[in-house]
């Protein structure tokens, strides 16, 4: 347990990223393995070097969420090519995981696609054995993979971040048959034994201490306020096996915090990571993909002749530098829209047109690396925005906004929506008049400028933060 000792509360990048750090972290020293039956646990032959790593997102997202973590692994030595983030075709789960809904996955398929993206990676890095680090539901996949579909055999290390692995909620009632549902099928499956370790697999898990919606004894993140869930704090917990607690963060930060990078760093490579920041390029090479929506439900399919332009514009005002983008593309099959030669110093805002969805003007911070990840979707109206002139929504994809733990605002304000006590909110949105104005969106020590756009005409605005 190198690096960690029971009850200390430290970063795990050492004292200097410590005194920088508003959120410290926190280890349980795991129970020794106990023998099977047939012997102590299988040991796998090391191969030398640091394994790829293989990035998994959760429920509904893509693999641009990992875009810092994979930042952070290149600022400590990984190269570009042994780091891949999976995107899951369809990543919202059923209702019901034995029962078909379109456009939904179910558990099979989710380890079926996981199990095929970690043989390309095999193949394409000649090793055979990678490691995997996953976010929520995510997790669910890899324990899937690596218990029921012979993934131990080509996995060092397994990661779980936030994923409900004891369930959202143990109940016979609420969520019946749901792969979160401790008391469903799929998890009682997946919990059957004396713990949750894999054999030749190091396993640890990153958990909040009581601020993951998804680890709550009410049900009021579920639907069921007042009601037990049925679980603890605990409940992303793996019996056995490392876990790493990380206070005040939330259910998506502790996939996505640089403290995540840093306990998954150290996990897997043996010693805390020589740097907690992003060592910037002056000229990032960006792309990604253009994804699209089926009856509600953001896929992670590509779409082809999706229109993108990039134009630069004021990191004060968010006006456009020039009138004239500075990329355009039409995309093919493949859904990208790049590669862009961007600046690191640069903001930008992203537009995006596709057939039978609002335009949508994405805004960014600079990009700081390259990144082959930042896809776009378009941005939906939702009801009540009818009578809207203008709209801005501002987005935290890797995170929520906490009350009284963040500092943040949409055009000087709190938008509505955004509740108080354990952070639950990945977004929020205010109306405008017609007359064009500029709009400030800020989290923490992040600003971005946005323009408004005419909700008549189709348009949505998006302030997307990176943090």
């Amino acid at each position: 347990m190198k690096g960690f000792k029971p009850g200390r509360r430290a970063l795990l990048g050492g004292a200097a990223a410590l005194a920088l750090a508003p959120v410290l972290a926190r280890a349980q020293q795991p129970a020794p393995p106990r023998p099977t039956p047939s012997g102590p646990r299988r040991q796998q032959p090391a191969e030398p070097g640091l394994p790829p790593v293989v990035f998994v997102h959760g429920n509904g997202d893509s693999s641009a969420l990992w875009i810092n973590n994979l930042w952070r692994f290149e600022a400590n030595g990984y190269r570009r090519n042994q780091l891949f983030a999976i995107d899951f075709a369809y990543p919202s789960a059923r209702r019901d995981d034995a029962k078909p809904q379109p456009f939904r996955s179910s558990t099979e398929d989710q380890m079926k696609e996981l199990a095929a993206f970690v043989a390309q990676v095999r193949a394409a890095t000649r090793r055979r054995r990678v490691a995997l680090i996953a976010s929520s539901r995510g997790g669910n996949a890899v324990r899937n993979y690596l218990k029921n579909g012979g993934g131990a055999e080509f996995v060092s290390h397994a990661v779980l971040c936030g994923t409900p692995t004891k369930g959202i909620v143990i109940s016979d009632t609420l969520l019946p048959g749901s792969e979160f549902n401790g008391a469903a099928p799929f998890l009682k499956g997946l919990n059957a034994g004396a713990d949750d370790l894999i054999d030749g697999v190091e396993m640890m898990a990153i958990r909040s201490d009581k601020f993951d919606k998804y680890a709550q004894p009410d049900g009021r993140f579920v639907g069921a306020p007042g009601k037990p869930t049925g679980v603890g704090y605990d409940a992303t917990e793996l019996r056995g096996a490392r876990n790493v607690i990380l206070d005040g963060l939330d259910h998506r930060e502790v996939a996505f915090h640089k403290l995540a990078f840093a306990a998954m760093y150290e996990h897997i490579a043996g010693k805390p990571p020589a740097s907690m920041f992003i060592a910037q390029e002056p000229l990032p090479v960006l792309n990604g993909k253009v994804t699209g929506i089926a009856e509600g439900l953001y896929t992670n399919i590509a779409v082809a002749g999706a229109e993108v332009e990039i134009f630069e514009v004021d990191a004060k005002t968010g006006e456009r530098k020039s009138a004239v983008a500075v990329h355009r593309k039409t995309t093919g099959e493949d859904g990208l829209w790049g590669p862009y030669i961007a600046r690191s110093d640069m903001n930008y805002e992203f537009v995006l047109r596709m057939s039978a969805q609002p335009v949508t003007h994405t805004y960014r911070s600079p990009f700081l690396r390259s990144s082959d990840v930042v896809h776009l979707r378009p941005a939906q109206f939702a009801k009540g925005d009818e009578g809207a002139a203008a709209i801005v929504t501002m987005s935290r994809p890797r995170g929520y906004f906490g009350v009284g733990r963040d500092k943040f605002s949409l055009d000087g304000k709190v938008p509505p929506g955004i509740n108080d006590g354990v952070p639950g909110a990945s977004v929020g949105k205010l109306t405008f008049d017609t007359q064009p104005r500029t709009v400030m969106a800020a989290f923490n020590n992040e600003t971005i400028p946005t323009r408004t756009w005419p909700a008549k005409d189709n348009h949505l605005v998006i302030a997307e933060f990176l943090n």
